[in-house]
């Protein structure tokens, strides 16, 4: 009876366009209502679920990265990644995913990634002859690698939603353990080269296939200008070099244990502003009110969706529900493979509904324990929920990224669908990697671990 009326009240709240952190409070609710428990349980469940020292580090990391975003980074890394590439045909779309995803490394968003980027690049493609779809896909998939990058939130929302899980048996002496948010940091970095190599073939291929670019003069030219040579390819480097070296500081202070993630992340902040006040120059109170005001938005819309999922994962437990879907899923299959393939698509068809911060918190104690008794680990898991997640981020009828990216580039999102197959090609590609070949996960974080610390 209680699980019914979870899913059905859950379902019938997003059918009337609830918002889904309130959809998941109102639905947890009702059910405890109809199991005789306590309201004021769900308010404690909800109050010690935010109540985590961790979780300092999303404000710091949301924040840092709106300091980046309104200090001008984007720019000089964009000048950077077209004097490496824009000379070639489709150049300007291979210096749009080089572009996206060093950003993705400054603001671990790729919404945020999409908004900076897809302003700077959307128009300048539009206007030097590429279609506005073609702008819009390279922009949008190409900034999904920020929900993978060291300074991404949702790393820390899932090592959250991993260690809820924490005591449950998994199968035969399997044990779901917390995962560290260090190990999840240095993971997503190998997925991310990954991720931009599958995009600039993608961008590239579709611009041979398409005869872009066009110069002004109409000529069908293999190359959009002349290579400005090195020394420009260096001064534009060290240009853009400090705005990226806050994934290095992050990454560096974790490896020396000088700090722990969320010590890094106010690093990060301190940074930030050092860097936008007195380096370029660039921030002034107006746009640090804005910056400030954007992340504090942000992360009380991501506290409040980590308060109620934990009532969410504590009527979970109570009704066994993630027993109830591993039995149901090893009765479909015992293969792995298959397991993953079909762990994959439910992922990512429930991405294509609910924003990544839900599916992460509302799924990862569903799947985690059966993927553990399937042979992925905790942290390849990780990368395979966030990549997904993503996915769901570029999808209708959410999909968050595109909705975004369209508007830049004043084109429907139906526009956009027709010529989008060759760039979901290569996040699938990525997805099988990342889903079948667990070294491009764990490989970099168990080298790490055997280091010396200093």
């Amino acid at each position: 009876m209680a699980l019914t009326v979870l899913c059905i009240s859950f379902t019938l709240f997003l059918l009337l366009g609830v918002p889904v952190a309130f959809s998941i409070a109102l639905s947890c609710l009702a059910t405890y209502w109809v199991e005789g428990f306590p309201l004021e349980l769900a308010f404690q469940n909800m109050i010690s679920g935010m109540n985590v020292f961790s979780f300092l580090a999303i404000p710091f990391f949301v924040f840092s990265g709106e300091l980046m975003l309104h200090g001008g980074i984007a720019d000089k890394i964009v000048n950077f990644a077209r004097n490496m590439v824009g000379h070639w045909r489709g150049g300007l779309g291979m210096a749009n995913v080089v572009a996206c995803t060093l950003f993705g490394g400054v603001s671990g968003s790729p919404v945020a990634d999409v908004s900076a980027m897809g302003g700077v690049m959307i128009p300048m493609m539009k206007k030097e002859g590429y279609s506005a779809d073609y702008a819009v896909n390279v922009t949008t998939h190409a900034s999904l690698a920020g929900a993978l990058m060291p300074t991404s939130h949702n790393l820390i929302i899932y090592a959250y939603a991993a260690s809820g899980t924490a005591g449950v048996l998994a199968g035969p002496n399997i044990m779901v353990k917390g995962v560290s948010i260090g190990d999840l940091m240095f993971a997503g970095l190998l997925p991310c080269i990954v991720l931009m190599v599958c995009m600039l073939f993608a961008a590239w291929w579709v611009a041979k296939r398409e005869g872009f670019p066009i110069r002004p003069d109409g000529s069908h030219s293999d190359h959009l200008d002349k290579f400005a040579g090195w020394h420009a390819v260096a001064v534009a480097c060290v240009a853009a070099l400090p705005g990226m070296l806050v994934v290095a500081i992050i990454l560096g202070f974790i490896i020396m244990g000088v700090a722990t993630a969320t010590e890094a992340a106010g690093i990060a902040v301190t940074y930030s502003l050092l860097l936008t006040f007195i380096g370029y120059r660039t921030m002034n109170w107006s746009k640090l009110v804005k910056a400030a005001a954007k992340a504090a938005k942000t992360t009380g819309v991501v506290l409040l969706l980590i308060g109620v999922s934990t009532m969410f994962q504590y009527i979970m437990a109570i009704l066994e529900i993630p027993d109830k879907t591993a039995e149901l899923l090893l009765g479909a299959t015992t293969n792995p493979l298959i397991m993953f393939l079909l762990i994959n698509l439910i992922l990512f068809l429930l991405g294509t509904f609910m924003d990544m911060a839900s599916t992460i918190l509302i799924c990862t104690p569903l799947f985690l324990p059966l993927a553990l008794q399937m042979g992925m680990g905790p942290v390849q898991f990780g990368m395979v929920m966030l990549l997904n997640c993503a996915l769901g981020l570029n999808t209708p009828p959410v999909g968050t990224t595109q909705f975004v990216g369209c508007a830049i580039g004043n084109v429907s999102v139906e526009q956009v669908m027709k010529t989008i197959l060759p760039f979901y090609g290569a996040l699938f590609a990525v997805m099988a990697v990342v889903t079948y070949f667990p070294a491009f996960s764990t490989w970099l974080p168990s080298l790490l671990k055997g280091m010396p610390v200093y």
